[in-house]
């Protein structure tokens, strides 16, 4: 039984009890020990990891197509505010499943700890995601306004700055505290299975605000038009967390400011390219047949989690020093991208599936399997290789800034897929004639 356990231990890049959960820095072990451990390429293990997560992560997406078909009328009540899901949710991903690899990191070098102290690492992770989820809900909540009225299709009013600021902020809330929930569960997981979380991050942290973030913006529109009230909680979101960025200012937390110096930035921008993609949504909302709404967010998800999974791995790897800038990928790095170009095929293969098993099922609209797979093959191959450029490129050119890859990786990658995965969509759906 003890060998056993040593097997599992070197296999899993886990020695020792340097640290608090049991691991040491993989950067120890001999480079005999990293090949057999997988980290110098996936291994079996790596493959099951992912493709598991990858699988949770398109059921999940698969639902809330399905919630996002069925009230889409509730939605298009409300002009405007169809174009903001796509970086409602975004958000929810990019805040969290950064701050999945920056934990991922941490245990990977042995620094973490089970410390809820504001000044622990976990306790300025803690701070430093809510207070990101927040500012920059607000400020997409601005952009959102802004967009709804320039980029608007004929559908009416939209909503005012105040109303998308309460969906923002209260549906934000919402699904923050339960996608928190599941990045924490998953860290325990993690430890306790000797999983890797660079594998299962950002699919599984996907698959949580897939389901979560789209009813939490219809609760949160209960809100809506409500006059006073609609006007008071919109002004008390935005004193509050005015007030929480004022005070992470003046603090003595110097790894949560450098989180949101760093990340907030980003992540509005992410957020603005994702209203761009929800604008392209919005402008095709009349040529997707049924089958193709309850797709999209998995789709979506499903292209931003493969990048995931590879800025996360690559991330994980330029804080051990094991990979150098290169204007060709060589390496660790080309095996985690031809790893990553592996696993699309059979991912949006069971996207595909599930999608027509819908359709199937709930009598939806759809074009058949086989005009289906075509169109979702051929916009995931061109999506694919575009995670592929940016992940890598992005990776790279955040290290040479002398930033955090683990801060700015994940949100890189799933903005700029957002707005070129519902391109690519969109533009397969008329190329094959589907529509």
């Amino acid at each position: 039984m003890p060998a056993m356990n040593d097997r599992r231990n070197r296999r899993q890049g886990r020695v020792g009890g340097s640290s608090r959960l049991g691991w040491r820095p993989r950067q120890r072990l001999s480079p005999t020990g990293l090949l057999r451990a997988g980290f110098l390429g996936p291994d079996r293990a790596d493959v099951r990891q992912s493709l598991g997560a990858l699988a949770v992560s398109a059921v999940a997406s698969i639902i809330a197509g399905l919630t996002l078909a069925s009230r889409i009328d509730q939605f298009a009540a409300l002009p405007g505010l169809l174009l903001f899901i796509p970086a409602s949710i975004g958000l929810r991903g990019n805040a969290f499943g950064a701050f999945g690899s920056r934990l991922s990191t941490s245990i990977q070098t042995g620094t973490f700890s089970w410390s809820f102290r504001p000044d622990s690492i976990l306790g300025q992770n803690l701070i430093a995601v809510l207070m990101n989820s927040l500012a920059a809900g607000i400020g997409l909540a601005g952009f959102a306004e802004l967009f709804a009225r320039t980029l608007g299709r004929g559908g009416g009013e939209p909503i005012g700055f105040m109303d998308f600021v309460v969906v923002s902020v209260v549906g934000g809330l919402l699904a923050s505290v339960v996608v928190l929930g599941a990045a924490l569960a998953l860290t325990v997981a993690s430890v306790r299975f000797g999983w890797d979380l660079d594998n299962v991050t950002a699919p599984l942290v996907t698959a949580a605000s897939d389901v979560i973030t789209l009813p939490a913006l219809l609760l949160s529109t209960a809100l809506l038009d409500r006059g006073l009230l609609t006007d008071l909680v919109a002004v008390v979101s935005l004193v509050f967390t005015g007030a929480g960025l004022l005070w992470l200012a003046r603090s003595s937390l110097g790894r949560a400011k450098r989180i949101v110096l760093e990340s907030l930035p980003v992540l509005i921008a992410a957020g603005v390219l994702s209203l761009g993609a929800g604008t392209a949504i919005e402008s095709a909302e009349g040529k997707l047949v049924w089958v193709f709404l309850v797709l999209l967010p998995g789709y979506l998800g499903s292209a931003g989690a493969l990048g995931g999974i590879l800025a996360n791995r690559l991330s994980t790897k330029v804080h051990l020093g094991m990979i150098e800038a290169s204007l060709i990928p060589h390496g660790t790095a080309r095996s985690d991208m031809g790893f990553t170009l592996a696993l699309a095929g059979p991912v949006f293969g069971f996207l595909v599936l599930l999608a027509e098993g819908a359709a199937f099922l709930l009598d939806g609209d759809s074009p058949g399997l086989i005009s289906l797979a075509a169109v979702v093959f051929s916009a995931g191959l061109v999506a694919t290789f575009f995670v592929l450029i940016v992940a890598y490129y992005g990776t790279l050119t955040v290290v040479r800034f002398g930033l955090d890859p683990d801060n700015l990786g994940i949100p890189i990658v799933t903005a700029s897929l957002d707005v070129v995965g519902a391109l690519t969509l969109v533009a397969a759906v008329t190329i094959w004639g589907v529509t």
